[in-house]
């Protein structure tokens, strides 16, 4: 698990987040953990070469912005959606519905944090871009 419940809860008070601090123990570190997992399959598993768990101090806060999101709604990050669901109401006379984005895209249906992708912008690879591979031909 990234973080401790006592530095989470120092971290959202003083961002004026009253909320882990009134949560029992037993609630917030399941929020914690929910938030560990996210970061760790979403991000920390996309860091691109030279950067690791000990050398990125940002785990640790973007964990802590996960947790306040997981703790105000359990399992916010992970959540099951099919491609149809990824559209918006455009007329309302006739209901007529219109796909937004690109749900064959990696992670398209993914609900994300906008401070979380930009603490992680610099260090991870995008979702879906292929990784570096060298080959030697000839014996």
């Amino acid at each position: 698990m990234y973080g401790t419940l006592e530095g989470w809860r120092a971290y959202a008070q003083a961002r004026g987040d009253q909320r882990p601090t009134q949560a029992t123990d037993e609630t917030a570190n399941a929020a914690l953990t929910r938030a560990s997992d996210y970061i760790r399959f979403r991000y920390v598993a996309r860091l691109i070469p030279g950067y690791d768990e000990a050398s990125l101090p940002i785990i640790v806060e973007a964990t802590y912005v996960a947790a306040s999101l997981e703790l105000a709604t359990p399992g916010f990050f992970a959540k099951t959606y099919t491609p149809a669901e990824q559209k918006v109401l455009t007329e309302v006379r006739g209901i007529k519905w219109t796909v937004t984005g690109d749900a064959s895209k990696p992670g398209s249906a993914s609900p994300v944090s906008s401070i979380i992708e930009d603490m992680f912008a610099p260090y991870v690879r995008p979702l879906g871009a292929p990784g570096f591979m060298l080959r030697s031909i000839g014996g």
